[in-house]
Order: C-alpha cells, then sequence, then structure tokens
C-alpha cells in the first residue's frame, strides 16, 4: 500500500470516516489529562504558581511551528505532484495554527509578566514568532483572495515556502542570539538542564494531547474542504447544463 493512494478523496475521506473517532478520544483524553494534570502539580520554587502556564504555552508554540512544518510538506506535494488532497489539507491547516500561534503569544504574554515585569519585549524569538502569526494571517487571506482553487494553492505554496524561514526562527532563534528575555528550550536532553520529572511527565501528556487535537481538527477540515470543492463542481456542473 503506498501513501499517495490517499491522494484520491475518496479513499481519504473512506479512511478517516473510520479513524476520526479515535483521534478525537485520544486528542480530548490526553489534552486534558495533560492540562489539569499540570496545573495540579506544586508550584516551582522560583517562578511558583505562573511556571504552570508551561503546559499550554508549550504545547501550543510546538504546534504552532510543526503545524506551518506540515504545511510547507503538504505545499511541495501539491506543486510537485498535484495532489489536491495535500493543498486542501495545507489550506485546512492553516487557521488551527493562527490559533496554536496566537495562544502561544498571549501565554507567553501572561508568563513573561511576571517574570520579566514586561507583556511584550522584542526579543528575537518572540518577534519571529509574531511574523509567524502575520504570515499565517496573510497565507489564510490569501486563499480567500483567490477564486481559482490551484491558482490559490500555487501562490500560498510559494508564501508557505517563505514563512518557514520565520518558522525556523522561531524553534532556533535562542541558538542564533545568545542576547534577549527568552529562555532556552523547556524539554532538555542534557541533564543539567531537564526539567524535574514532576512538571516533564504531564507536560509530555499535554504535548501528545495537542498533537491529537491538532491532527483531528485537521482531517475535520480536509473533509470540508473536500466537500465544499465537491459541491463547487457539481453546481459548476449544473450551470454549464
Amino acid at each position: 500500500m503506498s501513501i499517495w493512494e490517499y491522494a484520491n478523496p475518496a479513499k481519504f475521506m473512506r479512511t478517516t470516516d473510520r479513524l476520526l473517532p479515535w483521534v478525537v478520544g485520544g486528542a480530548v483524553l490526553l489534552s486534558v489529562t495533560g492540562v489539569v494534570w499540570g496545573f495540579l502539580t506544586p508550584d516551582d520554587f522560583r517562578q511558583g504558581s505562573t511556571v504552570k502556564i508551561v503546559f499550554l504555552h508549550v504545547p501550543a508554540a510546538m504546534m504552532a511551528i510543526n503545524i506551518w512544518v506540515m504545511m510547507l510538506v503538504a505545499s511541495l506535494i501539491w506543486i510537485i505532484r498535484r495532489h489536491h488532497v495535500s493543498a486542501l489539507a495545507a489550506k485546512a491547516a492553516a487557521p488551527i495554527g493562527a490559533v496554536m500561534t496566537l495562544i502561544a503569544l498571549a501565554t507567553g504574554a501572561l508568563w513573561g509578566q511576571p517574570m520579566w515585569g514586561t507583556w511584550w519585549e522584542w526579543d528575537p524569538r518572540l518577534t519571529s514568532f509574531l511574523i509567524l502569526f502575520l504570515f499565517y494571517l496573510g497565507y489564510i487571506a490569501l486563499w480567500a483572495a483567490i477564486d481559482d482553487p490551484d491558482s490559490a494553492a500555487d501562490l500560498t505554496g510559494v508564501l508557505c515556502l517563505v514563512g518557514s524561514v520565520f518558522a525556523l526562527l522561531s524553534r532556533y532563534a535562542v541558538l542564533f542570539w545568545n542576547q534577549g528575555l527568552h529562555q532556552g528550550a523547556s524539554l532538555s536532553v542534557q541533564s543539567g538542564e531537564r526539567m524535574s520529572h514532576v512538571y516533564r511527565y504531564p507536560l509530555y501528556t499535554a504535548m501528545v494531547g495537542f498533537g491529537l487535537l491538532f491532527l483531528a481538527l485537521l482531517l475535520i477540515r480536509t473533509r470540508t474542504e473536500i466537500r465544499r470543492r465537491r459541491l463547487a463542481a457539481l453546481q459548476a456542473r449544473e450551470m454549464r447544463a
């Protein structure tokens, strides 16, 4: 079985119809468990109760970047192989990514204010993350502004490629620039920098939950886009008849 079989809309709809209930169930279970578990953890000895924002901030920020990467891959598949499902999946993912980016920015401000004494700082990672959010909005607006779906998929694919620079900067800005208020990675493989297991395990749970939540929303929105394209094709056929 080849993965390209799922580029067929009918095959995609049949497969996701069986898969979707399980993904939704896992997303709800793990995301709620991770966030609630995280907020029940003890206060940090330095940051107090504000550290618990990490259970929303880190999963949302992780998904904001990874969703753009997924959109890039889907757009490249469209440009190279002209598979409509991949273009529709990229379109469906954009609003989800924009919301995740907004959540990351908002929770970052709530976390940063008591730590830094300011709601916003033109820190390299914060600035690149804000620009990434603007790219999400531009991507959504470009899809809405172009009537021909194939032309819209081509142009948004190019925009997605350009925006990937800021997705990369959002992830690695702390490594590129030493200055800036933003801390390094919350999760590290180096033993001296590892988060305590008290916070690490619920954070892992929340991250997996957010990943499944994105997958569930992506499948729902992609299925909606396929139905919308079918309806448009039927309406166009009726007008010609």
